[in-house]
């Protein structure tokens, strides 16, 4: 199919009770004082699908909406995989930053091993479904079960599907079933009934969801609860911290959490947010038809199967080759040092074939951390020489684990030209750029939106699935130079695109 069926513009709303969290933006440091930085992996996509909508519907895009690290995780990458029996491979590579050609950009990379499907473990999966009344619009509910019945085609005998609704109350819509064929047909007949009305207890049907999901539990298998809701919980447990506790200690169990976003107007963000983050889970947003093919076809696919959890990333930095350096995204992931070595400190998991990316900026010796030098602390000795330039230390458990394993290496060599590095790495610094200038960083105010297309245009290469052209089209639009986005390809089930060619007007700017 040629040419392309525009997406209509919605008139933005005058007046939105979506609720995001908030956090600060990590702040230069100096290799001097703090020459630690540690956090959490995050593979959740929520934000970059949740923003990709506002951007479509031409509605302004809260700040705190958007996740740096959940844009750039949003695409997959062709990192090296892991050799021999471990769970995952991870690089780092140092090029000059395009936004400050006097400082450098750090990528450190993470690519978790892939599983062949008819190798994976059996699945214990329980739909947790919210019916309340504020789901009845057709961005939410309908597009829920259309969504879930994709993903109920490609399971087979090995796994089972049990489905628990709230609304009001909550209540077990189906039992746990096998899906043979006469089981799958049960589940999709189940999901098509399901309607909307009524308040959100969404508290009591996670506990009755985790309830069934560990009297099924298959030991050595793939046991998760997928939570499909807009957040918007008004009745029953409803505060953030008593919901978030409530997760915490039911994800001690050995039952994983996905959370799958929907709607608009009441989108409880903050609070989908939190839950994963302590819950051993993973936040998805779904927007449309070909999004929700994409979550359930291909993300859940790998997130399913954890190949590693609590995966925390430390990362040391030489005062020799560093002035100071800040973490571009993963502000809400933030670990305290200690917490590397502690292994009663949660973190993020990493699901089969998952990629993680994540960015340094660094300055050189002679600049500091943004702050004048400092005229009655002694100074600080002299670094000893190394070619090194930093240390990435990474924990992780095995999924049924509660002891960690450290992996350790340094990052030598010279700064590489941004137009030498690999198409991938100069994608994934374009995402970066978008997420910084929607939240309006100041030292990425005055790039333009033309040169961060100029930066994603390499990575087409490699785009399968057209995701990449999609994100060069929102780039585009917010360049001014496309009013209407052109239909991506649509997700069909075996992860690839159908053939067809979508002409794209040139930048102008």
């Amino acid at each position: 199919m040629n040419g392309f069926v525009p997406r209509k513009e919605a008139a933005p709303d005058s007046i939105s009770s979506d609720r995001y969290g908030t956090f600060i933006d990590q702040p230069w440091k100096s290799p001097n004082k703090d020459p630690l930085s540690t956090f959490s992996i995050d593979v959740d996509t929520a934000s970059y699908s949740n923003v990709r909508r506002m951007i479509v519907e031409g509605r302004q895009i809260p700040k705190d909406a958007v996740r740096i690290e959940e844009c750039i995780n949003a695409f997959s990458y062709k990192y090296d995989p892991p050799k021999g029996d471990g769970p995952f491979a991870v690089g780092a590579t140092l090029a000059v930053c395009p936004w400050n050609p006097s400082h450098q950009l750090v990528r450190v990379a993470i690519k978790g091993r892939e599983i062949e499907t008819n190798k994976r473990p059996a699945s214990n999966l329980v739909f947790l479904v919210d019916v309340s009344g504020s789901m009845q619009s057709s961005d939410k509910l309908p597009l829920l079960k259309q969504s879930m019945a994709t993903m109920v085609e490609q399971l087979d005998e090995r796994d089972r599907v049990a489905i628990v609704v709230y609304a009001g109350t909550e209540g077990v819509a189906l039992p746990s079933t096998r899906l043979d064929a006469a089981g799958k047909a049960t589940v999709l007949k189940s999901l098509e009934k399901l309607e909307a009305g009524g308040s959100t207890n969404g508290g009591a049907g996670i506990k009755r969801a985790y309830e069934l999901a560990m009297k099924e539990k298959i030991e050595g298998g793939v046991n998760r609860v997928i939570l499909a809701t807009d957040g918007d919980f008004n009745v029953g447990v409803t505060g953030q911290p008593a919901l978030v506790e409530l997760v915490k200690e039911r994800a001690k169990s050995g039952v994983y959490l996905t959370v799958v976003g929907f709607g608009t107007g009441n989108l409880n963000d903050a609070m989908m947010d939190a839950i994963t983050h302590d819950g051993n889970g993973n936040y998805f947003y779904i927007d449309s038809d070909r999004e929700g093919r994409k979550v359930f076809l291909q993300n859940l696919s790998g997130t399913l199967v954890t190949i590693a959890k609590d995966v925390k990333i430390q990362v040391e930095f030489n005062p020799a080759k560093v002035g100071s350096y800040r973490l571009i995204g993963y502000a809400n992931r933030v670990l305290k040092n200690e917490d590397f070595n502690n292994d009663k400190v949660d973190a993020g998991d990493i699901g089969a074939g998952h990629t993680v990316t994540a960015f340094y900026e660094l300055s050189g010796p002679g600049e500091g951390a943004g702050t004048d030098a400092l005229k009655y602390q002694a100074s600080a000795e002299k670094p000893a020489a190394s070619a090194e330039w930093l240390t990435v230390k990474l924990r992780h458990k095995h999924p049924e684990g509660d002891e960690s394993s450290k992996i350790e290496f340094p990052l030598t060599g010279e700064v590489q030209a941004l137009d030498k590095t690999e198409p991938d790495f100069q994608f994934a610094t374009a995402v970066a750029l978008f997420g910084m200038k929607l939240r309006n960083m100041e030292e990425v105010r005055d790039f333009g939106w033309d040169k961060v297309i100029a930066l994603a245009t390499p990575g087409l290469a490699n785009d399968a699935t057209e995701d990449r052209a999609e994100f060069v089209g929102l780039l585009k639009k917010l360049a001014g130079t496309v009013k209407v986005l052109p239909e991506p390809a649509e997700v069909i089930s075996d992860g690839g695109p159908r053939p067809r060619v979508v002409p794209a007007p040139p930048a102008d700017r």
